[in-house]
Order: C-alpha cells, then structure tokens, then sequence
C-alpha cells in the first residue's frame, strides 16, 4: 500500500480542513500563499519558554512546550503554561524564543514537510546546534534510533531564505499505519494532523487533543485555505 499523501490536492484538502479546525481552536494556523503562484504552505508563529542552564548557554534539558502565548504573536488568546522539569539544574534561567512553523508539501516524496525557524526575542536567529540543544533529551533519542526523521538546515522552497526542516525521508515509513487506518476507517483520518501530531513535539510544536474532538471528514471539499490578514 502506498503510504504517501497521493498529491498536491490531497494536501490542500487536509490543510483546509485542519485549518477550519484551527479556527474553532483559535490555534494560530493560517494559509500563507505565495505572490505570483498557485503555491502556498501553512504557518504558525508561536512563543516556546525553555529553561537554559546558565552554564552551558544554550543547553535545554528541559522539555519545552509549546505555549499557547502565541496569542502575543498572532492575536490569539490561548493560555501559557510551560511545564518545568523536576531535575532542573541550579542555576538555570527561563527564556523565551520565538518559533515560526511553516508546514508544505514535497513533490519529491509526496508528503507534508515541516521547516521552522526560532529566534530570541531581540530578534537573532538560533543556530541549528542550538536548536538541537533545546530539542528535549527523549526527542534526541527519539530521532536518532527511530525511522522518524531528522533536523537539517536548508533553503525554504518557496521563500529562499533558510529554514530548519524535519526531513522527510521516513515520513512514508512512519506514516504506512496511519494510511491502513484511514483506509479502514473509509478516509476519516486526517493525514496532515496525524502527521503533524507524530513530527511536531520533537521541535515543541505540540498538537491539542481537542482537534481529534473537532475532526471532521479529510475530505470536506466546501473549505478553503485562507489567507492571514496583510499587516
């Protein structure tokens, strides 16, 4: 069975149904096209509190969730509420940095694919060994002894700037059981969602469980991507 997402237009109609989704969630995602073209990708922007020990600038062992003070970023009015880790070395200081996520397809390997970047709030760009730094000791694990996926550094497609992705190479591995039960379930499953909620904590972009609450049919054709409001 082949488990990649079937083509561009199978993306789009999972992203517009995840994005009528967020809507309700007041989640942040919105549909970002690309000036001059049919193109376009999903984006997020939100605010992640890490605890960086002081004596090793930017090592956050600590797990780094998602803040929903997005709201700050894009308007929206969700709580934040970073967890801390029991074993937090002494010393340690709480930063906040700034995580803009852009989610596009791959011709290549027919999938979703997740590119990122973060800076501090003065505005200076992490580099990717400091994103791999706060990227939580289990997620480390995680991606170095799984057929998940991996953290690189490259170009953004459609922007030409550089971006952080997630690669997804072993997005089809990891994703051939989510396709058998979309199938048995007769296409209720999400594919970009059950994607995003596997591929987004390993870079603190957690999925609320009230999208599983909310979902509807992948297939809902009446939605459209929307675009977010110009500044």
């Amino acid at each position: 069975m082949n488990s990649s997402l079937q083509g561009e237009e199978n993306f789009r109609q999972c992203c517009q149904v995840l994005l009528k989704l967020s809507d309700e969630l007041r989640d942040g995602w919105s549909w970002e096209p690309v000036q001059g073209s049919e193109e376009g990708y999903m984006r997020k922007t939100a605010l992640r509190s890490v605890l960086i020990n002081s004596r090793a600038p930017w090592n956050c062992d600590l797990e780094c969730e998602q803040g929903a003070a997005a709201d700050e970023v894009d308007g929206t009015n969700n709580d934040f509420h970073p967890e801390r880790d029991e074993d937090a070395v002494s010393g340690s200081s709480s930063h906040v940095l700034q995580y803009e996520y852009h989610i596009l397809y791959s011709c290549s390997y027919m999938t979703p694919v997740l590119y990122f970047r973060a800076s501090t709030l003065q505005g200076r760009s992490l580099s990717l060994d400091e994103v791999w730094s706060c990227v939580h000791p289990n997620f480390r694990l995680r991606l170095q002894h799984s057929p998940l996926t991996t953290i690189t550094q490259q170009e953004h497609p459609l922007l030409g700037q550089p971006f952080f992705m997630l690669h997804p190479c072993k997005t089809e591995e990891f994703m051939r059981p989510v396709l058998q039960l979309q199938k048995e379930q007769h296409g209720k499953v999400n594919y970009i969602l059950t994607w995003l909620s596997v591929v987004g904590p390993l870079v603190g972009l957690d999925v609320s469980l009230k999208y599983s609450t909310l979902q509807p049919h992948p297939t809902d054709r009446d939605a459209t991507p929307r675009s977010s409001s110009p500044s």
